[in-house]
């Protein structure tokens, strides 16, 4: 299985129109309020920091960046090929490696394990995006690319964050200029569950290691101008004995 025709057509879409600046896209923070706080979380709970770390669903790479002058091999993956050129892009000393996948495409994981081994896997706000048949492939393919002693850091909307985001797109003058492209290709974040994410984990087989709550910092300001954070749950996870 592999994502739908109309999910892959949203992404492109939205990232062929995308800036090149870092911070113009809505949920390209700054890696100081994102993945650096992560890491925190996430260092601690891994078995073996030397394993390849793939950054699932990278987007423009800004986060990828960060991560590699933390690990020593660093992977940016996401289904969408204009993603990965602005990521190339922005990355001209190539500190990190870039490629399109599909991670619930049949087999795709499952090749690049073949390739990296176990890895260790960073995946923010994917899983919130993808459409219901589509979310457990693509946690499969997080499964597959863990292996046995592979770490992931997954943070996602909760579904608090969905009541928000709507309020802020339902705006008598309008959703905020770096939201209003989220919706106007299709993309509807917000859209799993709190009690689905540890059923679609458990189901591939893995266990929820550690888990707590962090807003999802975005680069958008209300008109009083204060910065829009989106409510948000982390969690470790891996296969365990």
């Amino acid at each position: 299985m592999s994502v739908t025709s109309r999910y892959r057509e949203a992404w492109e879409g939205f990232w062929r129109e995308a800036p090149d600046e870092q911070g113009a896209v809505f949920w390209d923070a700054e890696p100081a309020l994102t993945a650096g706080l992560h890491l925190a979380l996430f260092e601690p709970q891994l078995l073996d920091p030397g394993l390849p770390l793939v950054d699932l669903g990278c987007g423009n790479g800004t986060q990828t960046r960060f991560l590699a002058d933390r690990f020593p091999r660093v992977l940016g993956i996401d289904l969408s090929e204009a993603a990965v050129e602005h990521a190339r892009h922005a990355d001209p000393a190539g500190q990190a490696g870039y490629r399109v996948l599909d991670a619930a495409g049949k087999g795709e994981a499952e090749s690049l394990h073949a390739e990296l081994g176990d890895a260790n896997v960073y995946v923010r706000g994917v899983l919130h995006q993808c459409e219901p048949e589509d979310r457990q492939p693509f946690v499969d393919g997080l499964a597959a690319l863990l292996g046995e002693r592979g770490r992931a850091f997954l943070v996602e909307l909760s579904e608090d964050a969905k009541p928000v985001l709507m309020g802020l797109a339902q705006s008598p003058s309008g959703p905020p200029p770096k939201l209003a492209p989220v919706f106007r290709h299709g993309i509807a974040p917000g859209e799993v569950s709190d009690a689905a994410v540890p059923v679609l984990l458990g189901a591939a087989g893995l266990s929820v290691l550690a888990s707590g709550e962090l807003p999802l910092t975005t680069t958008e300001y209300t008109a009083d101008g204060v910065r829009i954070e989106l409510p948000s749950k982390w969690q470790v996870v891996g296969r365990t004995a």
